[in-house]
């Protein structure tokens, strides 16, 4: 056994849960002990566990069958400690003392938060704060700076791909248009993999504004050529050229009026503008939920591997990240407040493009 003067470990999980999850927390908790004999404290329901000392110590369970689990088994919520921070009624502590309290309580020498921008976002902050904390990147958007992969993100690629093929059979059988509706507010990752993969037709990013006319003038031309149905694959933060030239503010607003999510509105203007009829589907949820798929099994066993070396060597204050197929230590405040776009020159959008696929512009 390597030595370490870390010993015990709090772990909490936030923000949406992800496949992938679950194996990272087995895999740190297991390396951990295994390697440097150190004691892990499961943190319930994210940030709001941390501060409310909702903990429970990790030898509890049975850690094994959690590889393939979906899920998370601390549970979550979004609260952030440091968004408009007010004492708690009963003890008078703010938010950042109460975690002090927790940490003293559970004699935690550090904190692993497994999350995405926001947690991560968070952490960073309880890192500038004093706190040993390292951060672990999970999000079926793969939308962390600082990292070429986050778990989570295969596995939705996988059912959000299915979801098209699925809903295909139906486009064919009654000669329609069908826009599939894909998670994603702020990047289009995963409509991007899953439009291609699904062989969609168009696919609309919150990346680049769409034009109307042109997806329509392009699915006029594919069905004068013979084709009779089509699939639009839809990011739920695709937006037009008019939002495009919105601020965030009046974006914001615009979004909050619409009766419907985008998907419905684009199914109405392709059937306006090419008189093919169209209908939406979303996908939603599934994304999100059920068992990881191996590869994120992998991925997550790996970082939560990783995980358990940096809290060794004390790597404080990192994101455990994948470049170029190995693990590096991300400055939490490179990851903090910002989110991963596509680039106008990745190489999926570009095999896209080539493709003939229509993005809208």
């Amino acid at each position: 056994m390597k030595a370490s003067n870390i010993k015990t470990v709090g772990i909490l999980t936030s923000g949406g849960d992800a496949p992938g999850l679950n194996a990272a927390i087995r895999a740190l908790c297991i390396s951990g002990k295994n390697n440097y004999g150190m004691k892990f404290i499961g943190v319930r329901n994210g940030y709001r566990g941390l501060i409310d000392n909702d903990t429970f110590k990790m030898d509890e369970i049975d850690l094994d069958p959690l590889i393939s689990q979906g899920g998370t088994i601390l549970g979550t919520s979004r609260v952030k400690p440091f968004k408009n921070p007010v004492p708690d009624p009963k003890t008078g502590l703010l938010p950042v003392e109460a975690i002090k309290e927790t940490f003293k309580k559970n004699k935690m020498d550090a904190l692993v938060c497994l999350g995405g921008n926001g947690t991560n976002t968070t952490a960073s902050l309880l890192a500038e704060a004093g706190f040993n904390v390292i951060g672990m990147p999970k999000t079926i958007d793969n939308d962390i700076v600082g990292t070429d992969e986050t778990f989570g993100f295969h596995t939705a690629i996988d059912v959000a791909t299915a979801g098209i093929e699925s809903i295909r059979t139906t486009a064919r059988s009654h000669s329609r248009c069908m826009v599939v509706e894909i998670m994603g507010h702020k990047v289009g990752w995963l409509g991007l993999y899953s439009g291609i993969a699904g062989n969609a037709d168009v696919i609309l990013l919150p990346e680049i504004p769409y034009d109307i006319k042109k997806i329509g003038k392009y699915l006029k031309a594919k069905k004068a050529a013979g084709q009779n149905s089509f699939i639009v694959a839809c990011s739920e933060g695709a937006l037009d050229v008019a939002e495009g030239k919105l601020s965030k503010k009046e974006f914001k607003k615009v979004r909050e009026g619409m009766a419907q999510s985008v998907g419905f509105r684009v199914a109405k203007e392709i059937e306006a503008e090419t008189g093919i009829e169209t209908r939406t589907s979303v996908l939603g949820y599934t994304q999100r939920g059920g068992n990881p798929a191996p590869y994120d099994m992998l991925l997550a066993t790996k970082l939560g591997n990783a995980a358990a070396d940096f809290l060794a060597n004390k790597q404080f204050g990192n994101l455990v990240a994948v470049k170029g197929g190995q693990i590096v230590a991300t400055p939490l405040n490179v990851v903090a407040g910002v989110v991963k776009a596509i680039p106008m020159d990745d190489v999926m959008l570009k095999t896209g493009r080539d493709l003939g696929i229509c993005f809208g512009d």
